[in-house]
């Protein structure tokens, strides 16, 4: 896979946009392994009828169709909370929004109109209440979602919060390909996946050197998870060459002397 973005490694402010001002905030913590983080979060669960949205910044698709997004976070339970309304949630929304240039995400109209794809709905595999075994215990869990196709040159995701209490630990968002590789002595390109998690994509394969074309076309299909499969075709080592360690051809000396011998033979 190669990443686009990672909230892991970030050193200073992440600067997304929050919307409301009451709503999503920026924090620095710690995840379950006591390294310092940048983390939102969001806990308006004493106030009915929220709707916090959270904004990244514009993430170039580098190319890619399919965008595959692993989120880290931990959700309060809501009936660990004393007092809380029933409008308590253990659940948030994630969305994106496709476009081909950054824009300007501060004010009301572009929450209000942006034309936003729903993703799912993320719900917590294991919520965390305040006392656990005389002490607070984190709970994290990750879910990873995926959206395309894509064709604008890059997005943003959204997070929307409807009034849980909650904080976002960690944001990778990357994409799937096939690396480079040499089957059957051929060469095959580092292929990006498709558009679809069932797509297949044709990469075509060149001989390698002193190999030559067995059956054609050479090819292999690039599956939605980033690894190849289906091979097509071949290319087989030339005359005078023998196959070494695989997929290398390499000059059979017994073959080439024979050869010399015949055209040179005032030279042995």
């Amino acid at each position: 896979s190669k990443t686009l973005m990672d909230t892991r490694v970030a050193t200073a402010e992440l600067g997304w946009t929050a919307y409301p001002n009451s709503g999503w905030e920026e924090v620095s913590g710690y995840d379950e392994n006591l390294n310092t983080i940048r983390t939102y979060q969001v806990c308006n669960v004493f106030e009915p009828s929220q709707n916090n949205w959270l904004l990244t910044t514009f993430i170039d698709r580098r190319g890619a169709q399919r965008i595959y997004v692993e989120i880290r976070f931990t959700v309060r339970d809501c009936s660990s909370i004393p007092n809380v309304p029933g409008s308590c949630k253990e659940t948030f929304n994630l969305y994106y929004y496709e476009t081909d240039a950054v824009i300007a995400t501060k004010g009301t109209v572009f929450w209000m109109e942006a034309p936003y794809l729903k993703v799912d709905t993320i719900a917590a595999d294991e919520s965390f209440s305040q006392v656990d075994f005389g002490g607070r215990l984190m709970k994290v869990n990750t879910e990873v979602r995926s959206f395309g196709p894509l064709s604008k040159n890059g997005f943003y995701l959204a997070f929307q919060d409807y009034g849980a209490c909650m904080s976002l630990l960690s944001v990778r968002v990357f994409y799937k390909k096939c690396p480079s590789v040499v089957q059957n002595f051929a060469v095959f390109p580092e292929t990006m996946t498709g558009a679809e998690s069932t797509s297949l994509v044709i990469a075509r394969g060149t001989c390698i050197a002193n190999s030559e074309e067995v059956d054609v076309p050479i090819k292999l299909y690039c599956n939605g998870d980033g690894e190849w499969m289906v091979p097509i075709g071949s290319c087989t080592c030339k005359a005078g060459f023998e196959p070494d360690n695989g997929n290398v051809c390499r000059g059979n000396w017994k073959v080439c002397g024979a050869q010399i011998r015949l055209i040179y033979p005032h030279l042995v």
